[in-house]
């Protein structure tokens, strides 16, 4: 009999734990060892809906899904932040995608300590869980205590799936929407960025949109023949009013741009489909990637870019190392600064550090990678197989099914006793005795 796995997550959602949990679910059902269920859940104000808008593919998983947990599992599994983890089963495992930062929360070591195993997505998150240390009060005798991580924690990469996320010809996608909006730009050459624009002033908020922005202008301003850049981005909702709103942040910072001729910004905005976002990737006007984040628990979006073999700019620092090499990709170099107080909130925490990018780095490398492009799409491509050799579904898959077979144990059966059959012995008859 197999065991039970209940995984509870944001399956349905579009948002990267929703990504995240769909791979996750995706491996754990082909490896055949496990009885599957999954409780679907919230991820902020992201909305629901992927599974249906996707059902060719993830159709499967509407089979899979419970309303609540009828019994205690073998396994249960929480893909979500750690100070949600609450242990369920008999083997309790956390997955997060860990932190940005220097240091998490107490809340969050708290909840890694609920379960057995946790699984975060970079070595540069294992790390920061392994280091946070606080001075606490134990509620039993009241007196201050060290907490610290006491859960193993394991790495599981985000493998993308190559079938994909991968170059493919102009020809495949020149009769689609996207592909004509973008073919409409009069720019041959377009740097592309992909991400939330979260809270924080510019040059604070932690995909550093606004300094992508603000340096893209700096940058190519007064250029004739000057590149674009792409924006795909929203600050979490797909609306109307959330278009709006970072229509206006783009044209604020333009208007502390001085100079006589100014480089074009393009928006996206809304949700794609994976299908839709490897057809950005690979348009033939994108040319590269750019990326200014402060921290990154993995970075999923420069792991699929880089698969299409085209050369990335980003930061030095944090998760997605793991997967860009220094001598394949633009990284650039800076100093950790604290969070500052109009990016930070509940695990934001402005007492810890991240990335801020050396500015002179910034323009240099628009500039290089425009000029000579040739040279750094050699090295696009050298990114891109290592990143297919090393970080695809499959070695995900692999090394998931290592991790359950080192760490799950072996849990007690219920054993039907089986006894034997009594045969009924006759006995003999007891004869009459006259008195």
């Amino acid at each position: 009999m197999k065991n039970t796995f209940f995984i509870s997550c944001p399956i349905d959602t579009y948002s990267g734990y929703g990504a995240r949990s769909r791979d996750f679910v995706k491996a754990v059902v082909e490896s055949d060892k496990y009885n599957v269920r999954i409780l679907p859940q919230r991820w902020g104000n992201t909305p629901f809906g992927f599974i249906e808008d996707h059902k060719e593919e993830w159709g499967f998983l509407n089979d899979l899904i419970i309303n609540q947990i009828p019994t205690k599992p073998d396994i249960w599994c929480q893909i979500t932040v750690p100070n949600e983890f609450q242990p369920v089963g008999k083997y309790n495992i956390g997955l997060t995608a860990g932190i940005e930062t220097t240091a998490c929360v107490h809340s969050w070591i708290e909840g890694c300590n609920r379960m057995n195993l946790v699984l975060t997505s970079s070595e540069h998150s294992k790390k920061v869980f392994e280091n946070s240390k606080y001075k606490v009060k134990d509620q039993r005798t009241g007196n201050e205590i060290d907490l610290v991580l006491k859960t193993p924690v394991e790495v599981l990469i985000e493998g993308a799936d190559l079938d994909v996320y991968k170059p493919i010809s102009v020809e495949e996608i020149t009769s689609t929407d996207l592909f004509e909006s973008i073919n409409s730009i009069p720019e041959k050459f377009a740097y592309l960025f992909v991400g939330h624009w979260m809270q924080g002033d510019i040059g604070e908020d932690r995909k550093n949109v606004g300094l992508t922005i603000k340096a893209f202008y700096e940058t190519f301003k007064n250029k004739k023949n000057a590149p674009a850049l792409i924006l795909k981005t929203s600050s979490g909702v797909s609306s109307y009013m959330d278009r709006r709103k970072i229509q206006n942040q783009i044209n604020i910072i333009r208007d502390t741009v001085g100079g006589n001729i100014i480089p074009n910004i393009y928006l996206l905005h809304g949700e794609f489909s994976n299908k839709e976002m490897n057809e950005l990737y690979n348009h033939p006007k994108v040319k590269a990637m750019v990326s200014l984040t402060k921290g990154e628990g993995f970075g999923r979006p420069l792991l699929e870019f880089s698969l299409t073999n085209k050369p990335i700019m980003t930061t030095g620092w944090s998760g997605h190392t793991d997967f860009l090499k220094p001598e394949f990709t633009a990284l650039m170099e800076g100093k950790l600064t604290n969070v500052h107080p109009s990016a930070a909130n509940d695990f934001l925490i402005k007492e810890s550090q991240w990335f801020s990018v050396d500015h002179g780095y910034v323009g240099h490398f628009f500039n290089d990678i425009f000029k000579n492009y040739k040279d750094w799409k050699i090295k696009g491509k050298r990114q891109g197989y290592y990143s297919r050799t090393n970080f695809s579904f499959e070695q995900m898959k692999k090394q998931l099914e290592n991790i359950l077979k080192d760490n799950i144990p072996e849990f007690p059966k219920e054993v039907k006793l089986k006894l034997p059959q009594i045969k009924k012995i006759e006995l003999p008859k007891k004869e009459k005795v006259n008195g």
